[in-house]
């Protein structure tokens, strides 16, 4: 048979690992910035200004400045970007990286087209980059690890179909007849994340000149399929590239076969049927449909199995070879990583048992499970490449072994300094919050009280992030220093026997397992409809069975402003720190109880869209906030939170007490609800959407001026210093989340407290 000659392309691999590199950099000093803010929340005040004599600032007296950066460095906004940096840019770029890399090799055959590779790259960086642009903005949807507005959300969908016709249409014209284990896992990310992403990111934009949009899902619904998108993101984006990886770079860097050939296709069809079930582990005990809940929690147990499966096939790669893992620093870091997939994987669905989720849901625990799989899993599997590939493709030796050892030691610790104080920090707020006296109040009443018991451990938090950026920078020193001293091989020249044309028909005494191998586009199908399966019996009953949603008489639409402070908490990423579901224990109604004292029940969110029922509480939950504290309160609060609440880490919002309310789509937005989502406004509500909005915004402003008149006389003295420019206090921001958060939990009044017998 005639041997062709081709080239592999290393010039795409090297533009991805370049930018694996510098947004990894990027996202690890956001995370970095991110863990500071909960311990020094007055840390953009020292940057921008403060008119706090007590806090250090580069600009003292003056908080114009703070004013003029409008949240840019609030801690809501870091924090998206921080998550978003971390998956799509460093992890996603240096699965593409990974990818390009091993696929060319394990297919015999240059990528299908160098042009899609580069529209891949371009776009895929573009879309980075507006990602940083808009969430600094504020513009984003609040649903977690998908924040991105419309436009951004079909750039990816556009770049990843590139990526997809790239991948498939080099399978195509392989010159190797099997797919080996790591396509396979290749080729399931790619059908997963782009099922997962069209579907949770269906939204209907206020306009097409717009970036302000709003989901097809509403409340209960919405929840369901964002965190069948959430926990599949970590699973199609998070675990099954980087298990791809993990078949291609173990095996080559320790040079030793793939421990069991039956264990990878156990491992392979098992995880990808069994993944997504398991989304409503993330909603025990909320307004989601109890049957859901125990689907999630049943195939969360199931996931041990598959999980751990795929780690004892990557550890036992080594076997015969650990004399190799002492002396070599890539193996190092592959071995940590495929332990921590080990730990996190098995933590993971003891989360998703009702026993532990009442306690960790919602705490720091959760923060440190995901770090332990972001930072040990993902981010040494990320450096492992990296070392592997350097040296190879400048055709060089590594420039310091001591170096990247310092670095996988300094990482190590970092991981460890991160993780073990979370779990201490998540153990201690979720006993202190369900602790009562014998008198049947809650121990630690004042909810400040939990969150200053775990600053010492956000604290040794920050050190661990420290030791892991400083091993990152080690990483970007030895990189230079190696690609200086080499020369980068662009094309590499390769030869193979052309394929040879034997139809797909299965053979005689071919296995079932080799037969789907050679033949991509069954497996493709196969994998497609093992992938599917769960999230259509989970999601397509509740999207559609009416019974799954409660309907609640007494609860109405939003009010025209109380929908415009709704987006102003969007847009600060307040769902970052507040949740708003009260769950079915004594504890959290005594808590949150408000001028309610009930539990949330699935149709009080019906006009929610999106949810925003968060994942983590920093501050309290606010689903009975409405009426639990004056408006002067909120006011106050939003100006400075020491004022209300000495000690709180809440950062602070003083633009929204001198913004004016952009009204200017107010109507807009109403009409959208009413004739895309059926929210029974009327006409006439809608024409007067502006004469709604003013006579609440007296109401609420009279109150203020009543309970507070030091800011009665703060905005009389403004008025007259400023004249015909003053805006007045109806019209600003302020009023309008003033408005939200006074409505929130108030629909439904009961004097009775009632909770299910749950705990």
């Amino acid at each position: 048979m005639e041997t062709q000659k081709f080239h592999y392309d290393n010039n795409i691999v090297r533009a991805f690992l370049y930018a694996t590199i510098v947004f990894g950099i990027i996202g690890f000093i956001l995370g970095l910035t991110a863990a500071l803010m909960l311990f020094y929340p007055e840390l953009p005040e020292f940057l921008f200004g403060t008119d706090d004599t007590t806090i250090q600032s580069l600009r003292s007296g003056n908080i114009q400045g703070l004013i003029n950066s409008q949240g840019a460095l609030g801690f809501g906004r870091i924090r998206m970007l921080h998550t978003s940096a971390v998956i799509f840019a460093f992890v996603c770029n240096s699965f593409f990286c990974g990818a390009y890399y091993s696929m060319q090799r394990l297919l015999k055959t240059r990528m299908y087209s160098d042009t899609l590779s580069w529209i891949h790259f371009w776009t895929w960086q573009i879309m980075i980059i507006a990602v940083v642009i808009t969430f600094l903005m504020g513009i984003n949807t609040s649903k977690e690890y998908a924040e991105h507005e419309w436009p951004i959300d079909i750039l990816i969908t556009f770049s990843w179909v590139i990526f997809g016709i790239n991948m498939f249409g080099t399978i195509a014209k392989r010159r190797v007849r099997h797919l080996y284990v790591a396509i396979w896992f290749y080729i399931a990310t790619w059908i997963a994340v782009a099922m997962l992403h069209i579907f949770n990111n269906l939204e209907v934009p206020l306009s097409f000149t717009s970036w302000k949009s709003y989901s097809a899902y509403s409340g209960v619904k919405d929840a369901l399929v964002q965190w069948w998108y959430g926990h599949n993101a970590v699973a199609f984006v998070l675990t099954t590239p980087v298990l791809g990886l993990m078949y291609y770079f173990m095996p080559k860097a320790a040079n030793r076969p793939v421990f069991s050939y039956k264990l990878s296709i156990i491992h392979f069809w098992s995880l990808i049927f069994v993944y997504l079930w398991a989304g409503p582990h993330h909603l025990q005990y909320t307004a989601l449909p109890a049957w859901a809940q125990a689907v999630g929690t049943g195939f969360s147990i199931m996931l041990i199995a598959p999980s751990w499966g795929g780690m004892l096939n990557g550890l036992l790669t080594l076997r015969g070879a650990w004399d190799k893992v002492r002396e070599n620093p890539i193996l190092k870091f592959f071995v940590v990583a495929v332990t921590c997939y080990g730990m996190a994987t098995f933590e993971g669905p003891l989360l998703a048992t009702k026993s532990l989720n009442k306690i960790g849901h919602y705490t720091d625990w959760v923060i440190g499970h995901v770090h332990l799989g972001a930072l040990g899993w993902n981010g040494f599997m990320a450096f492992g490449v990296v070392y592997y590939l350097i040296p190879i493709m400048w055709k060089t030796e590594l420039w310091s072994k001591k170096l990247a050892n310092w670095h996988f030691w300094l990482g190590t610790l970092g991981i460890i300094f991160y993780a073990v104080p979370m779990y201490i920090a998540g153990f201690t707020q979720g006993l202190m919050w369900k602790q009562f006296n014998p008198d049947g109040t809650l121990l630690w009443k004042n909810w400040l009280d939990t969150v200053t018991a775990i600053i010492p451990y956000f604290k040794m938090r920050f050190l661990g992030g420290l030791f892991y950026l400083g091993g990152a920078i080690l990483m970007v020193v030895n990189v230079y220093k190696t690609i200086k001293s080499g020369k980068f091989q662009k094309e590499v020249p390769a030869e193979a026997p052309a394929l040879a044309n034997v139809g797909n028909a299965r053979k005689e005494g071919e296995g079932v397992h080799l037969w789907l191998e050679r033949t991509p586009h069954l497996l493709s199908i196969l994998a497609f409809v093992a992938i599917a399966i769960g999230g259509l019996v989970e999601i397509v009953p509740t999207l559609t069975v009416k019974s799954n949603l409660p309907i609640i008489s007494a609860v109405k639409p939003y009010s025209p402003l109380e929908l415009e402070g709704r987006d102003l908490y969007i847009r600060e990423g307040c769902n970052s720190c507040h949740s708003q579901m009260i769950r079915p224990f004594r504890d959290e109604v005594n808590r949150f109880d408000g001028k309610n004292g009930q539990y949330s029940k699935a149709g009080e969110f019906i006009y929610d869209r999106p949810f925003l029922w968060g994942s983590k509480r920093t501050g309290p939950d606010l689903h009975r906030e409405g009426g639990r504290n004056p408006d002067s309160w909120h006011f106050k609060h939003m100006y400075n939170p020491r004022i209300t609440s000495a000690g709180s880490i809440m950062p602070r919002f003083p633009w929204l007490i001198t913004n004016k309310l952009d009204r200017s789509r107010m109507a807009d937005k109403m009409s959208l609800m009413k004739n895309t989502f059926d929210v029974p406004y009327t006409k006439a509500q809608i024409d007067s959407a502006n004469k709604w909005a003013d006579n609440q915004s007296r109401a609420i402003v009279k109150r203020i001026y009543a309970e507070a008149t030091d800011v009665k006389d703060q905005m009389d003295k403004e008025k007259i210093a400023k004249g015909n420019n003053f805006v007045p206090i109806e019209q600003r921001e302020i009023i309008a989340m003033i408005a939200y958060l006074q409505r929130l939990g108030t629909d439904i009044k009961t004097t009775e407290i009632k909770t299910a017998s749950v705990d």
